[in-house]
C-alpha cells in the first residue's frame, strides 16, 4: 500500500512543492492550508486538500479523520506551516512575537499532540519538522524569529528521544535562504514597517543591505528543499538534522567547530551591519 504523508501549509513554497513531489512519487498526500481555495490545484486521485490552521486544534482534528477515512492511514507528518517577521526586538508589538511562537512552536505542537495517538496505535509513524538556519544560529534582527526555531529545534530534540522508543521517528529539516518562495521577502516587508525607535535606523539599513545580500547567495529553490525532504522522509535511518542548503553550512560549521570567542567575532566582521 502506498504511504500517506499529512503536510501543513501547502499553499506556496516548500509546502506546495513538497506535496507535489510526495505525489508525484506515489505517496497519497493529505495537503492542508488555512485557506482550502489556496490548494485545489494540488487536489488528485492521491491527493486530498484539506483546511488545517495549526493554531486551530479542531481544524487539525478534522483534516487527520480525513486523511485517515480517504487513505486508510497516515504514515508521517511534516509540519511545514510558518510565520516570518524580522525586526529588532523593540519594534515588535506583543500581538507580533505570539503570533510567531503560536504558528512556528505551538502549531507544530498542536499537529503532533493530534497525530500521536494514531502513531502510538501502530507503533510507527515519521515526524518531520522545518526550522530554520535560524534555529541553529541567531542573526541581527531576528532575535524573535530565531527565538521561536531555537524552541523548535529543542522540543523536537526532545520528543525525538521519547518517541524513538516507540517506533515514531523525528526528522528536523534546516533550510537557509530559499528562492521562488515568498517567505523571506514577506519578512523583510513586515520589519520594514514596523515602527523601530529612530535610533535603530542606520542598523536596520545595514540590516537591509545585508538580508538583500544573503538572498542573492540563495541558490537553492522550493523544489530544492522539497527534495531534500523527500529524501530525509525516506532514508530510512534514525538521523535528526539534515542541513539542506548550501548558504548556511559554513555558518553551521562555525558555530560547531569554533570557540564562542571565533564565532562571535566572525559574526560581527562578517554579518552585523557596520554603522
Amino acid at each position: 500500500m502506498p504511504k500517506t504523508i499529512l503536510i501543513t501549509g501547502c499553499s506556496t513554497g516548500m509546502g506546495n512543492a513538497s506535496a507535489r513531489l510526495f505525489a508525484k512519487n506515489g505517496w497519497n498526500v493529505v495537503a492542508t492550508a488555512r485557506t482550502p481555495a489556496s490548494i485545489e490545484t494540488l487536489a488528485g486521485a492521491n491527493v486530498a486538500t484539506c483546511r488545517l490552521d495549526v493554531t486551530d486544534p479542531d481544524s487539525i482534528a478534522a483534516a487527520i479523520d480525513a486523511g485517515i477515512a480517504r487513505f486508510g492511514d497516515i504514515d508521517a507528518v511534516l509540519n511545514n506551516a510558518g510565520f516570518g517577521l524580522y525586526g529588532v526586538f523593540e519594534s515588535l508589538s506583543d500581538a507580533d512575537i505570539r503570533k510567531m511562537f503560536e504558528t512556528n512552536l505551538f502549531g507544530v505542537m498542536n499537529v503532533v499532540r493530534a497525530i500521536l495517538p494514531h502513531f502510538r496505535a501502530k507503533n510507527s509513524g515519521s515526524i518531520i519538522n522545518i526550522s530554520s538556519g535560524g534555529g541553529m544560529f541567531a542573526l541581527p534582527a531576528m532575535s524573535i524569529y530565531c527565538s521561536s526555531k531555537f524552541a523548535l529545534e529543542g522540543y523536537s530534540e526532545g520528543i525525538y528521544h521519547e518517541l524513538g522508543a516507540l517506533g515514531i521517528s523525528v526528522k528536523l529539516i534546516e533550510p537557509g535562504g530559499v528562492l521562488t518562495t515568498p517567505f523571506d521577502s514577506s519578512a523583510v516587508a513586515r520589519m520594514e514597517a514596523a515602527l523601530a525607535p529612530e535610533a535603530y535606523g542606520p542598523f536596520l539599513e545595514g540590516t537591509t543591505r545585508n538580508i538583500a545580500v544573503m538572498r542573492d547567495n540563495a541558490k537553492a529553490t522550493a523544489d530544492d528543499v522539497a527534495q531534500a525532504i523527500y529524501a530525509a522522509a525516506t532514508d530510512g535511518t534514525d538521523r535528526l538534522r539534515y542541513v539542506v542548503t548550501d548558504d548556511i553550512k559554513e555558518l553551521v560549521r562555525l558555530r560547531h567547530e569554533v570557540s564562542e570567542e571565533a564565532y562571535m567575532a566572525f559574526v560581527k566582521d562578517h554579518i552585523v551591519p557596520k554603522i
